[in-house]
């Protein structure tokens, strides 16, 4: 690879439309980008679903895609009917089943995997300790750190195991926040002692346990960094996350188009700062402007050695280990079975009986 397809390897593009446009297909293959990110914009049915992901795996035939989704369940459900319409974590997290979270979790990845998606940007692993928080709510599996950890854990193995890499987020902790980083930067005042009692154990446990990315916060932790959200903070993901936890696999911002970020850093200053942290994976998820410049000011910063070859070496090196483990060898979806594969009644149980709240519990 050159230096813009190592650079390219490490962003993750969103566009418009259910098609692959031209301008997306001559940055897959001139920078030979690293994935795609889809959203309720793209997708109109499983038949057309699979054709998509096909055509964009077609467009980067030497390294594949990481082709992504949210889906959560519930209210975060990229994938409409006939795709089986999974619970919120919310309502897993009162059934509190290991052994169902799995099945469900498994159901999830059959079905984004006969679609051609091989990421979810999931599970949630914030800690809902904020009752007013207008982004998390009932996306947490709950209040209490231990059944986030578990019944996260148990989604991750789950979809995993059956080759779609999970994505936790948002790190360190989303879920004692009372603004909405879509639309403005949150702050958290929680010394470290909070934060590992609470916010942070999920994403231990899930360190620990071996998952395969983890998606960083746009959030300002004043105790952590008091000038950068943890997403572009060096402190935060170089020193807490990767050397204070030990995590050495592939880190992924949340949107850097966010208004969070976007209020208070211009696109090329965000994806330089985020790059330099620590992270691996920049998402930049609608404009293929925004994406152009990033992808040039990257390149043109590693040319003058203001990027250092160490880090685009060990940012790439994570990425290709997550394709190497997940994506290969690929298996090319088939867009004539896939409606037969997704909202089956073999899921619709699973769903109808999580939902089930009183059922026993495992505790």
């Amino acid at each position: 690879m050159n230096l813009r397809q190592r650079i390219g390897q490490c962003v993750m593009v969103g566009f418009q439309g259910t098609r692959p446009p031209e301008g997306l297909a001559r940055m897959i293959k001139e920078f030979q980008i690293g994935g795609v990110i889809l959203f309720s914009r793209n997708i109109e049915s499983p038949t057309q679903l699979a054709q998509l992901t096909l055509s964009l795996q077609k467009l980067s035939p030497d390294v594949p895609l990481l082709i992504a989704v949210d889906q959560e369940g519930g209210r975060v459900s990229r994938l409409p009917a006939p795709f089986t319409q999974f619970p919120s974590a919310r309502a897993i997290g009162i059934r509190n089943s290991v052994p169902l979270t799995y099945s469900l979790a498994e159901a999830m990845a059959k079905e984004l995997t006969a679609a051609g998606i091989n990421m979810n940007m999931a599970p949630v692993l914030d800690v809902d300790t904020c009752p007013s928080n207008p982004i998390i709510g009932d996306r947490s599996f709950g209040k209490n750190p231990t059944i986030v950890s578990k019944q996260g854990l148990a989604m991750i193995a789950a979809l995993q195991d059956n080759r779609v890499v999970s994505c936790a987020k948002h790190f360190p902790g989303h879920g004692d926040t009372t603004v909405d980083s879509h639309q403005e930067l949150p702050k958290i005042s929680h010394p470290l002692k909070r934060l590992l009692e609470v916010e942070l154990r999920p994403f231990i446990h899930a360190a620990e346990n071996r998952v395969a990315s983890i998606m960083t916060a746009h959030i300002l932790f004043k105790h952590l960094d008091s000038e950068l959200p943890a997403s572009l903070s060096k402190k935060v993901i170089t020193h807490l996350l990767r050397k204070g936890l030990g995590y050495d696999r592939m880190v992924v911002t949340d949107d850097l188009e966010m208004k969070s970020i976007s209020e208070h850093f211009s696109i090329e200053e965000a994806a330089l700062k985020a790059f330099t942290a620590g992270s691996d994976l920049l998402l930049v998820c609608s404009s293929e402007e925004a994406q152009g410049r990033v992808l040039e000011t990257l390149t043109r910063e590693a040319e003058k050695k203001k990027i250092t070859e160490s880090r685009i070496s060990t940012a790439l090196d994570r990425v290709l280990r997550v394709k190497e483990s997940f994506l290969l060898p690929m298996h090319p979806v088939n867009p004539k079975e896939v409606k037969n594969l997704v909202g089956i009644e073999k899921h619709k149980r699973i769903v109808a009986e999580i939902e089930n709240r009183g059922g026993k519990k495992d505790g």
